[in-house]
């Protein structure tokens, strides 16, 4: 199970590289979902289905293993001392409001985690206005995208709410033990090893289809070899300072909110600019930003955003982990008219899904993970400290979910700010988008009024 997601014993070099970088904290790749429910769930079907989640999906009993001098990646190795209980958690909204609820998912947020135990927790929370309850989840970025995080938790939810509690044994433990430190080195040397007969092959493929290439065509080829240079560059050139006169603070505490909007009406917007979903939901993004500017008496042309492209494919589509590459452009939040701005940004993000350096997403990664960590770390905060803003699309269901016995009204994603003002993710769930709207106070002063211009903004795309 775990939704068809297959588990490799270690961690690719991309999701080391998020691993790494959280030296500095302003870099923490903490991922908070928080599950609006219609009522609380049933306390004990609850915790027999976390249960067997663990047992199917075995990174939630997986901690992180660094190898000896940063031989290979970190593997993931099953925790001999999991404990549920100390994943699992069940608190009293102290307001019983959905303000509450985030006020007590930031904090939860800021707390970095424990790195001797599986990277995730999970916080019932009751005690909310009409019998109503949330649920808090917490886990590092390193486990998954998005995309592989919908198919991992689909061990959790239930398509009714009288649903048959599951019965029968439980399912075996994740297979699994704890390697001593003389094995680890063994299993990484030959990891690299087999990495790097791999790659020979492959440099082998390449340079012989490369000189046919040559003699065949060599101006398109010189041409291509130097776009690609070109489009490595791009990715990581370092941009330090924001383009906002506004939103230039940053510190480590964090501001959460959310609002909703309907997915067909953000479906019909992207048809007037003939594009999709993500172009009007970034267009509303963008025009609440130019609102916030213009109320504060500093208006701005354009802003940098990044924005995650997902490159799952072929076998790597069902592998858990991050299948994605962080892009970095300028956006034209200055445009006024909707449908000028929703077919701007439709061709910018063609052009980024274009860029050549995303087929060498590992390569990239892997020479990234050879530096000396504080090099890595100074690097990274070199392309992440000059972000205005992260975007994040992620599809979910379409149809009702429950959990436990409990209707799954809302679930809204917070995606981190590893540097940036904030962090606006979308994820959809039946008939509705849910914004996760995530604020580094020290860059967004005026909480409410920076909502209130995003929905403004998304009012103004999706038209009357």
């Amino acid at each position: 199970m775990g939704g068809g997601v297959r588990f490799e014993h270690r961690m690719s070099d991309s999701d080391a590289l998020m691993w790494h970088i959280e030296k500095d904290p302003l870099l923490r790749s903490t991922i908070v979902i928080v599950w609006w429910l219609d009522r609380m769930p049933d306390r004990e079907r609850l915790e027999d289905r976390i249960e067997r989640a663990t047992r199917l999906i075995p990174r939630l009993r997986q901690r992180v293993v660094s190898n000896p001098y940063s031989i290979a990646p970190p593997r993931w190795e099953i925790d001999p001392n999991f404990d549920r209980r100390f994943h699992v958690r069940w608190m009293h909204a102290p307001g019983g409001s959905v303000r509450s609820v985030l006020d007590c998912a930031e904090p939860i947020a800021m707390q970095g985690f424990d790195r001797a135990r599986p990277l995730w927790e999970l916080t019932v929370v009751g005690g909310l206005a009409d019998g109503r309850a949330a649920m808090i989840l917490k886990l590092h970025h390193s486990l998954s995208d998005g995309v592989g995080l919908v198919r991992m938790t689909a061990a959790l939810v239930e398509r009714t709410a009288d649903a048959e509690a599951p019965s029968g044994p439980l399912p075996p433990l994740p297979a699994g033990r704890v390697l001593t430190q003389a094995e680890r080195v063994v299993d990484a040397l030959g990891h690299e090893w087999r990495r790097g007969l791999g790659r020979a092959r492959r440099a082998v493929r390449g340079l012989s289809g490369g000189v046919r290439d040559l003699l065949g065509s060599p101006i398109e080829t010189t041409t291509g070899l130097g776009d690609l240079a070109g489009s490595i560059g791009r990715m990581l050139r370092p941009v330090t300072t924001p383009l906002s006169p506004l939103m230039r603070g940053r510190s480590l505490s964090v501001r959460f909110d959310t609002l909703a909007v309907p997915i067909d009406r953000l479906k019909a917007a992207a048809k007037r600019a003939h594009g999709k979903v993500n172009d009007a939901f970034v267009a509303g993004v963008a025009g609440g930003l130019r609102r916030y500017h213009d109320a504060h008496g500093m208006p701005v042309q354009q802003l940098r955003m990044s924005m995650p492209i997902n490159v799952r494919e072929g076998d790597t589509a069902t592998v858990a982990g991050n299948q994605f590459v962080p892009a970095r452009f300028e956006v034209p939040v200055g445009i006024v008219s909707p449908v000028a701005r929703m077919t701007a940004i439709r061709d910018l993000v063609g052009i980024q899904r274009g860029e050549p350096a995303l087929r060498l997403l590992d390569e990239v990664a892997e020479l990234l993970c050879r530096l000396p960590l504080a090099l890595t770390t100074a690097l990274f905060g070199g392309l992440l400290r000059g972000i205005d803003f992260v975007t994040s699309n992620v599809p979910g269901p379409r149809f009702e979910v429950f959990l436990a016995g409990a209707r799954v009204e809302g679930v809204v994603g917070y995606g981190p700010l590893t540097g940036a003002a904030t962090n606006v993710t979308l994820f959809s769930l039946r008939d509705q988008a849910h914004l996760g709207i995530s604020m580094d106070p020290a860059a967004i002063s005026d909480p409410e009024l920076f909502v209130a211009s995003l929905r403004d903004g998304f009012a103004e795309v999706l038209g009357p």
